[in-house]
């Protein structure tokens, strides 16, 4: 249980090192994350301002935050890598205002993530590596779709968080159909912590409805002027009181459902204490049964300094979250327990790669247990090889701080290390374990390049290759036919900014195709198939033969390979090479030369020479036994399909929607809000290309979507005949 407060937070010295500079129960490693526009990085830019970090706030408008610090961030305005960044903070005692640490000094390690679907992938993996976070929802459209996509991300990885509706100031901003968007479109047990005092243009401060007080902040120009630092601490406006008392006693309910100490009080009718309510509220979301829900306006500099306070008071410390869990890399049934502690053995997962102009590639990594000092040798238990480690960074957005040890919790990165991909585990070698890796979304949109000049074709490889050990959801690949090299991502923008950077961070220059859509093909029915690879050339010939069986998997499950064989049919240095074949044919497809997902195969006999058989003919063997078996399938091929929110003005609702059926569109549902409405639609990505333009004409400028990837559906047959024809040109 939380210590009381102004008391001091007793360090479990069995768990910290002596040494380390700040302890393991003061540290909190939080995530910003949130639909693209909800403010996340003008949110975390007045966080840093406030803990003493920075001494003067950036705008995204004026490209001058600190964590937006690619060139292209501040250009564009948007968020494209996740950024880290450390800052402390202090609570305040105030007059009235109780708080669960007072006047106790924690450091803060914020991941600032992009909210733009092309870029989910440094949501990911950041969500994977950090202990809570701070959602961040748009006061007007309340839950949008890329908002149901981090929510489920972080539901994913067991990530306790508070939610934090931004912009209370704007016209239109509603603080209770926000939270009522969390509770049905998120299904979160969320409850008001703060209440807005005022909306749009009259918002004025938030009511704190447990210590029920309320934080005003002074008119426009005056807050301006003192950038958000001075409020005042009053009592509940009378007009609110009653609302106000209404909220806490729902709170204390809630929290009395769910937690024992608060429960037993509640049932036996004893007064609950301000303490003892925090204290509870503070475990159910460290146990991911209750969100706290705060409200503000970054842009506008209000409700930001309580926002931090709720970081400190409820989100977890690396002690409080479950011990992480990984395998043993020589028995997979083997589980094994990763527990928080400097004075384990090193266990860390890289979780980013990334290339600085100035110091080479960087392997960012959390710490889980131990601690690693510059010079010790690290196991990577996926290539089974160790390294030295030469250099250590703690980095602070762009800038690097060069330090001689990470500690438990630590979230840092590496210079010079070589053979590291995301997902690896980096730890002992005498205590090897593989931990969890974030899994990411498939490609769905390709597009062909080359490089402008002959010189230049040389140096786009080594771009290309760097850029994609970076991004898990961007492929390079080469057409066999056309020797083309194929780029692959997640939405035009993603492939637009890796031409970008190619051109600014490597100097290369490129031509680039027509945009095409990242098809499937699939198996719809069960079939056996048999290849055979026999060649005779008068000395030693080859000879292979695989029997292999396959069945259609559900929608999303990829695919798997298994060998079934008995009695020795196939040796078993020969099932590895027959497993090869068949990764290679699924990776082509037979219909248009799509790659085949969501399919079982299963090899379950055939036949060797002991002097002619070997690994060729075996993996030629399975290629030929699995393009058999395909033939017989009934292979159909699958088209991305998207998940599309459109919000238009009632007057262009007909027209927009029209629109979308022309485009294959399927209307899922309508949703009124204050003037607009919003359209919820699954469209196949095909039919988005220019859709941004198309939009703007038929509304004169005024609607506005977003999308995000949703599944994959079968194509109609006349999209399959046109899909089949383009394949054989």
């Amino acid at each position: 249980m939380p210590p009381p407060p102004n008391a001091t937070v007793a360090v479990n010295p069995k768990l910290n090192d002596p040494k380390r500079p700040f302890p393991l129960e003061l540290t909190r490693n939080i995530g910003i994350a949130a639909h693209i526009d909800a403010g996340k990085t003008t949110t975390t830019e007045r966080v840093l301002f406030y803990t003493g970090m920075i001494h003067k706030i950036g705008d995204v408008d004026d490209g001058n935050t600190v964590t937006d610090w690619m060139e292209q961030e501040r250009e564009r305005g948007i968020t494209i890598t996740s950024a880290a960044t450390t800052c402390f903070w202090t609570q305040k005692p105030e007059e009235g205002i109780l708080k669960l640490f007072n006047g106790v000094k924690h450091r803060v390690n914020i991941i600032d993530t992009p909210g733009h679907v092309d870029f989910t992938a440094e949501v990911e993996r950041s969500l994977r590596v950090l202990d809570g976070a701070v959602a961040v929802f748009c006061g007007v459209a309340g839950v949008q779709p890329q908002s149901e996509t981090v929510w489920r991300q972080a539901t994913k990885y067991k990530v306790p968080r508070i939610a934090f509706v931004n912009k209370m100031d704007r016209t239109g901003a509603n603080f209770y159909k926000a939270l009522s968007d969390i509770r049905v479109k998120l299904g979160a047990n969320a409850w008001p912590i703060m209440l807005p005092v005022g909306q749009g243009e009259n918002f004025r401060g938030v009511v704190d409805v447990v210590n029920q007080k309320a934080f005003v902040w002074p008119d426009d120009a005056e807050n301006e002027k003192g950038n958000g630092i001075f409020y005042k601490i009053t009592d509940v406006p009378a007009d609110m009181a009653e609302q106000s008392r209404k909220a806490k006693q729902e709170l204390i309910e809630a929290v009395a459902d769910k937690d024992d100490e608060v429960g037993t009080l509640f049932l036996e009718e004893k007064p609950i204490s301000d303490t003892v309510l925090k204290a509870g509220l503070r475990r159910l979301t460290c146990k991911i049964q209750i969100v706290p829900v705060l409200c503000g306006s970054a842009f506008k500099k209000r409700g930001i300094q309580p926002m931090v306070d709720a970081v400190i008071d409820y989100l977890p410390s690396p002690l409080e979250i479950p011990s992480t869990e990984g395998q043993d890399p020589d028995d997979a049934e083997n589980r094994l327990e990763v527990k928080t502690d400097d004075n384990g053995k090193f266990c860390s997962l890289a979780f980013k790669l990334w290339t600085d102009p100035y110091v080479g590639k960087l392997v960012f990594f959390r710490v889980y247990r131990g601690k690693l000092n510059k010079g010790d040798t690290i196991y990577n238990p996926r290539t089974n090889k160790r390294e030295r480690v030469s250099r250590v960074l703690m980095i602070q957005a762009d800038k690097r701080e060069e330090v001689d040890v990470t500690y438990a919790g630590d979230i840092a990165a590496l210079v010079g290390v070589k053979n590291i991909t995301t997902g690896d585990t980096l730890c002992d070698e005498d205590h090897a374990v593989l931990l969890e890796p974030p899994t990411f979304p498939e490609p769905v949109i390709s597009m062909a390049v080359e490089a402008k000049t002959k010189p230049d074709h040389e140096k786009m490889s080594v771009a290309l290759q760097r850029l994609a050990e970076e991004d898990p959801t961007f492929r390079v690949k080469t057409d066999e036919e056309t020797g083309q090299t194929i780029i692959q991502g997640m939405g035009e923008l993603h492939l637009e900014i890796i031409r970008d950077r190619m051109l600014r961070e490597f100097k290369v220059e490129t031509n680039a195709g027509k945009p095409q859509i990242a098809y499937r093909e699939a198996a719809t029915k069960p079939a056996e198939g048999e290849g055979k690879f026999i060649r005779q050339s008068g000395g030693r010939g080859q000879y292979g033969h695989v029997v292999i069986k396959l069945e259609p998997g559900e929608r999303g499950s990829g695919h798997v390979i298994e060998n079934k064989v008995v009695g020795g049919n196939i040796p078993k240095e020969y099932i590895g090479p027959a497993k090869d074949g068949i990764e290679e044919a699924l990776m082509a497809g037979i219909l248009a030369g799509y790659p085949v997902v969501d399919i079982k195969v299963a090899i379950i006999d055939g036949s060797y020479h002991e002097v002619d058989s070997s690994e060729l003919a075996f993996k030629m063997a399975g290629i030929f036994a699995f393009k058999d078996a395909m033939k017989k399938a009934a292979c159909i091929i699958l088209e991305p399909v998207m998940k599309v929110e459109l919000v238009t003005p009632e007057e262009y609702q007909g027209d927009l929607m029209g629109d979308l059926n022309r485009r294959r569109g399927r209307i899922m549902n309508i949703e009124a809000r204050e003037n607009v409405c919003a359209v919820h639609a699954e469209v196949p990505l095909e039919q988005m290309f220019g859709y941004a333009t198309d939009i703007r004409s038929l509304s004169k400028g005024r609607a506005s979507y977003s999308m995000e990837p949703s599944h994959f559906e079968r194509v109609p047959e006349q999209v399959l005949a046109k899909i089949l024809e383009q394949s054989k040109k």
